[in-house]
């Protein structure tokens, strides 16, 4: 990324939401460190209410709080501002993360979380969303990875197939990335974890399964047919071949 996109990074406003002070201190910090600002909020009444009057460049919510949770917030939030949120999420809210993703989140992060990863998610976030508002959605992309029906939009993080947009979280994205630059070679899932989250950074196996099983589910939803990720027992997955 250029000098100049790294400033224009660093000057925006985060809001910070979570009932956990530890999280709080600690994540604001390491934002903080990066050159962002940051407002963070105990809870999600106290967050809609601050929001509402002064507006931020990316919220991160938590999904589990008292008086007002993560995706009631979003869902009022959604009603005024298209603002990019990222939820945190526990490893039993996978229900939820479906739901948050369809009410408009951009990306969640499971606890306990890398804040590397966070920081790295926080900057993709705010740059797909940054072009998404500069750059006309039919234009044909400059940067991109064209696999038969699908096209995958390097620079904005967007996906589509057969001409319709498929939303992906920047996860996903990644995941896709990763398996669609070379048909037929088989990724193993150490391979897809270091696309998707970066070296160095733990990830159980699972969640690279969980992640194909959703990135199959939003490509069956535009697609029953859509069969490109296959699956190779014991071993990884991979882009079909044409």
């Amino acid at each position: 990324m250029s000098t100049e996109s790294e400033t224009l990074l660093m000057n925006r406003t985060i809001a910070l939401v979570d009932d956990d002070r530890n999280i709080l201190a600690s994540v604001s910090l390491a934002l903080e460190a990066e050159g962002f600002k940051v407002r963070t909020y105990k809870d999600g009444a106290e967050a809609l209410d601050g929001l509402t009057r002064q507006p931020v460049d990316l919220a991160i919510l938590d999904i589990k709080m008292p008086r007002l949770d993560g995706m009631e917030l979003l869902n009022r939030l959604r009603q005024k501002s298209k603002m990019p949120v990222i939820f945190l999420t526990s490893k039993d809210d996978e229900i939820d993360e479906m739901l948050g993703l369809r009410m408009g989140a951009d990306d969640y992060i499971r606890k306990p979380f890398s804040q590397r990863l966070l920081i790295e998610r926080v900057r993709a976030v705010l740059r797909r969303h940054d072009l998404a508002k500069v750059t006309d959605g039919a234009v044909e992309p400059k940067d991109a990875i064209h696999r038969g029906e699908l096209i995958l939009d390097l620079s904005r993080y967007l996906c589509t197939w057969r001409g319709q947009k498929v939303d992906l979280t920047v996860t996903e994205f990644l995941l896709l990335q990763a398996l669609a630059q070379r048909p037929g070679h088989v990724k193993n899932r150490d391979q897809l974890i270091d696309a998707a989250y970066g070296e160095q950074i733990y990830v159980d196996d699972r969640t690279i399964d969980s992640h194909v099983k959703r990135l199959r589910k939003k490509f069956k939803d535009i697609d029953t047919d859509f069969g490109e990720i296959e699956t190779l027992y014991g071993i990884g997955y991979r882009y079909r071949e044409a």
